[in-house]
C-alpha cells in the first residue's frame, strides 16, 4: 500500500467561525488572521494505492461554482487535484473509489464537474465509485437550515443520477469499524454533522487518521476548540476528547486536512491534557513506503 497527499487547493475562512467561542486573542497565536479576520485553510486530500485500487479521500471545493461563490473563500496558490495527481503519476480517470468524509462543499465539491458543454454536471472521476453513508446522505439531501449552504445539490444529485453512488455500513458504535468495502476502517462521529466518517489506515506499522473536521488544524488540538460550524458542539467535545485520548495512547498519526502549514502530527498525554508530540510532513511518513 502507498499513500500520497493530494492538494486540492488553499483558501481562507473566518477565524471566528473556525474557532467558535474561543477568543481571537487566543486562536490567532496558532492561526494568525489577516486584516479581514481570515485564516489560511488547506484542502489536503489523501490517495491510497493498494494493488489495482486507487482510493481518493475527499476532493476539495472543485472549480464549477461561480466567481461570486469563490469570492467568499479567497482561494490562494496554484494547487489542484489534477496537478497533485500528476505529480505522483496518476490521472483522475485512474481513481477507482472516491471516499467522502462528509458532503459539505469543501470536502466533496471536486467530486462533480461541469460537462463538456457546461450545460450540466457530471462525475469528475468517471471510473470511480463514490462512497458516503445512508444516514449522512439523507441528512445532506434534506438539509437543516444551519447546514443548507454547505450541502449543494449540484455536488450531490449527479452522484446518484450517474449510478456511481455507494453507501458504507454505518454502525452505531463510536469505535473504529472495519469496512470490508474499502481498505481502511472508519470512525463515525456526529458532532460536526450527522455521521461524518474519519478513516484510519494501517500503513507500515503506523495508524494514519484522516482528521477531516474532527480536528481541522493543529490550532484545534485543545478539546474546547470546536468550530462554529459544528451542529452539536457539546457532542463534538466528547467525541474529540475520546479520540485524542486514544490517539495519544496508541500513537496515531493525525493527517490534518485543513491545516495549510502542518501536515501530520502525533499527540501525547500530559498533566495539562493532550498536547502536541511531534510534527511531520507527509514525505516524512509516506516516503519510506
Amino acid at each position: 500500500m502507498n499513500l500520497y497527499p493530494i492538494e486540492a487547493g488553499n483558501f481562507k475562512l473566518d477565524g471566528g467561525a473556525m474557532f467558535g467561542v474561543v477568543p481571537k486573542t487566543i486562536w490567532q497565536k496558532t492561526n494568525p488572521a489577516d486584516n479581514n479576520n481570515l485564516i489560511d485553510i488547506a484542502a489536503r486530500c489523501l490517495l491510497i494505492e493498494n494493488g489495482n485500487r486507487l482510493t481518493l479521500i475527499d476532493t476539495g471545493m472543485g472549480d464549477k461554482q461561480s466567481d461570486k461563490f469563490f469570492g467568499y473563500y479567497h482561494q490562494w496558490g496554484d494547487l489542484s487535484i489534477d496537478k497533485s495527481l500528476a505529480k505522483h503519476g496518476f490521472h483522475r480517470d485512474d481513481i477507482t473509489d472516491v471516499f467522502m468524509t462528509h458532503l459539505h462543499f469543501d470536502h466533496c465539491g471536486g467530486s462533480i464537474a461541469w460537462n463538456k458543454e457546461k450545460t450540466g454536471y457530471q462525475p469528475a472521476f468517471k471510473n470511480a465509485k463514490f462512497w458516503t453513508n445512508e444516514n449522512h446522505w439523507k441528512w445532506a439531501v434534506e438539509p437543516n437550515n444551519r447546514e443548507k449552504a454547505s450541502f449543494l445539490k449540484e455536488n450531490l444529485l449527479p452522484m446518484q443520477e450517474s449510478g456511481q453512488l455507494n453507501f458504507m455500513n454505518s454502525p452505531t458504535s463510536v469505535d473504529f469499524a472495519s469496512q470490508s468495502e474499502l481498505d481502511f476502517g472508519v470512525l463515525f462521529i456526529d458532532g460536526h454533522t450527522e455521521k461524518q466518517m474519519i478513516p484510519h489506515i494501517n500503513h507500515n506499522g503506523k495508524t494514519i487518521c484522516f482528521m477531516a473536521d474532527l480536528m481541522p488544524t493543529l490550532g484545534h488540538l485543545k478539546v474546547p476548540y470546536v468550530t462554529g460550524y459544528d451542529t452539536r458542539p457539546l457532542l463534538s467535545l466528547d467525541e474529540k476528547a475520546k479520540f485524542l485520548n486514544l490517539a495519544a495512547t496508541e500513537n496515531f498519526y493525525l493527517f490534518l486536512e485543513h491545516d495549510a502549514h502542518n501536515e501530520i502530527i502525533t499527540v501525547q498525554h500530559s498533566e495539562k491534557g493532550i498536547i502536541l508530540k511531534e510534527r511531520f510532513t507527509c514525505d516524512d511518513i509516506f516516503s519510506a513506503q
